[in-house]
């Protein structure tokens, strides 16, 4: 398919090319050149491989999935609490932050953090959890980076996947779990994904009425901050000036530190807390419930896998409603 061109789309690439020669770092990963695993003769001349990959991944059926995926509570009674989408977007913004500050490819970094939970179940962790085991049966296992990898590699359009670039699929994939990412705008998205979770649920813990933030551990406050908002700049500004010194993407021992004891706190009071045990517990049920169902009907545990996988927590939650009593 052809379109229309001229001057700025015929100087677009060389022009980005010179910008990023004199104002990224040398660590920075260049816009161009790119490798995707299949060719495209048609690369955007008006966007840089990079912006293609977001905007891919923007557009796909599984990023609007994301706003009616739960981030924390399942069913929250309001209409602030945090959702995958949102917390995608919050991710997004604070590294695009950081990438700029550090004169890192911001839009590698912002294609990254736009796809990095497109794989989440529903339910949260909960349902990924309860996807896990009942792969296990069946000789795989369940992790939501590598699902978001699938769903950009596989899923999306078809079967044909988005055919993003390398240090993008890069980026998603190891954003958790036990492999680092390649580059540094992907090591930003994976510390700044936990300095996001960690303090928003503090936020929406505190909205739900089951977390006094009087009862924070001290000193990680005393540290960071008293608001979710001060916490996170100071995590950042720390990110920072670290990384600067250091040529990678790392935090100092104190704020490394104060973040762990706010997690463990997190993970102790909040999402393994009765409150969540009860809410969980349901969840995990109706997960494993559809898995089996379908795995009878259809026999594939990595076909039935991504069809739970995808499901909102509304759509979940009405599928199990009709199933077979």
């Amino acid at each position: 398919m052809s379109h229309p061109t001229g001057p700025v789309a015929e100087r677009f690439a060389g022009r980005i090319q010179q910008f990023e020669q004199v104002s990224l770092s040398p660590l920075a990963v260049p816009s161009y050149p790119v490798h995707r695993a299949r060719p495209e003769a048609d690369e955007c001349t008006l966007r840089t491989p990079f912006q293609r990959d977001r905007d891919r991944i923007v557009h796909s059926k599984a990023f609007r999935r994301l706003k009616h995926k739960t981030q924390v509570f399942i069913e929250p009674a309001g209409d602030h609490f945090r959702t995958r989408l949102t917390h995608t977007l919050e991710v997004s913004g604070i590294s695009r932050g950081v990438a700029r500050a550090l004169r890192l490819n911001e839009d590698l970094t912002e294609a990254v953090a736009i796809g990095h939970d497109l794989g989440h179940a529903p339910f949260g962790h909960t349902g990924e959890t309860a996807l896990d085991q009942a792969l296990r049966e069946h000789g795989g296992h369940f992790r939501h980076n590598e699902q978001s990898l699938r769903v950009v590699d596989v899923l999306e359009r078809d079967g044909e996947g988005l055919n993003l670039t390398e240090q993008v699929r890069d980026g998603i994939l190891n954003h958790t779990g036990p492999g680092t990412p390649q580059t540094l705008e992907g090591r930003i998205v994976r510390l700044v994904d936990r300095f996001a979770y960690v303090n928003h649920d503090i936020d929406d813990a505190a909205r739900a009425g089951i977390l006094d933030p009087g009862s924070l551990p001290a000193d990680p406050l005393a540290l960071l901050g008293m608001t979710s908002s001060g916490r996170i700049d100071a995590l950042v500004h720390d990110l920072v000036e670290t990384s600067d010194r250091a040529g990678d993407i790392v935090q100092s021992a104190p704020y490394e530190a104060a973040l762990l004891e706010l997690r463990s706190f997190m993970f102790e009071h909040v999402y393994l807390g009765p409150r969540a045990t009860v809410e969980n517990d349901r969840a995990a049920v109706k997960v494993r419930a559809l898995f089996d169902h379908h795995l009878a009907r259809a026999g594939d545990p990595v076909a039935v896998t991504d069809w739970v996988s995808g499901m909102t927590d509304r759509y979940a939650e009405r599928a199990y409603d009709e199933l077979p009593a």
